[in-house]
């Protein structure tokens, strides 16, 4: 596992201070001692950046400005929602005869799958898995080949070994897997058409209604 060397300043003041600090282009932040009481420090967002814009897992040897050093990671980030600059970290102490629990990043290789070249859809579910280990055994990340994986196949964490290291995930989770297309059903056409049954014709009746007889006939005069 590579390491960073990063060095901070220890925060005088907290609290409000803050985005002024970010202002000037410095991220506020905790380091977790491990045994040890918490320590406020900040450091500079360039220098913060290799610990956040990459998929692996960095060991920090994090220089204070007061002459001593503590070797820790990255345990959580806050980014701002509009901006998406960094505006708080935390940082975990690590002690070399004690085991961490840490998230690691999940990377596929193999290039594309061979269930992807015959049409399937690829779904990368778990991006991160909870593990445990002693700092030494810290991966960068966790690699899995997916060149093989065909159509309707997966790789569950049960399947995940990596070594010197505990998964703490369900086993039965799926990570990864190549499902099929997405197929749209035509509509459905009716094999027989009803037959609908012919209009009765209209019958035009000869002569005229009784109603209407005597309709022409002069109104007969009153007899007096």
């Amino acid at each position: 596992m590579s390491e960073l060397t990063i060095t901070a300043e220890i925060r005088k003041q907290t609290g409000k201070g803050g985005n002024a600090m970010r202002a000037r282009g410095v991220v506020p932040g905790i380091y977790y001692g491990h045994g040890l009481p918490n320590i406020a420090v900040a450091i500079p967002e360039l220098a913060l950046r290799p610990l956040y814009a990459t998929a692996a897992t960095h060991i920090v040897n994090l220089k204070l400005d007061d002459g001593t050093s503590r070797s820790c990671i990255l345990k959580a980030i806050d980014f701002d929602p509009v901006t998406d600059r960094p505006v708080h970290f935390d940082l975990l102490g690590l002690n070399e005869n004690e085991e961490v629990e840490i998230m690691m990043p999940v990377v596929l290789t193999g290039g594309v799958p061979s269930g992807v070249k015959e049409g399937g859809i690829l779904q990368h579910i778990l991006h991160r898995i909870k593990v445990s280990c002693l700092p030494k055994f810290i991966p960068e990340s966790v690699s899995i080949d997916v060149a093989n994986l065909g159509i309707n196949k997966s790789i569950h964490v049960g399947e995940l070994t990596i070594p010197n290291v505990k998964i703490l995930e369900d086993t039965r989770s799926t990570v990864v897997a190549v499902i099929p297309p997405t197929v749209e059903k035509a509509p459905e056409v009716a094999t027989t058409e009803a037959v609908a049954a012919p209009a009765e014709p209209e019958v035009i009746a000869k002569g005229k209604k009784p109603e209407e007889e005597g309709a022409d006939k002069p109104a007969e005069k009153e007899k007096k």
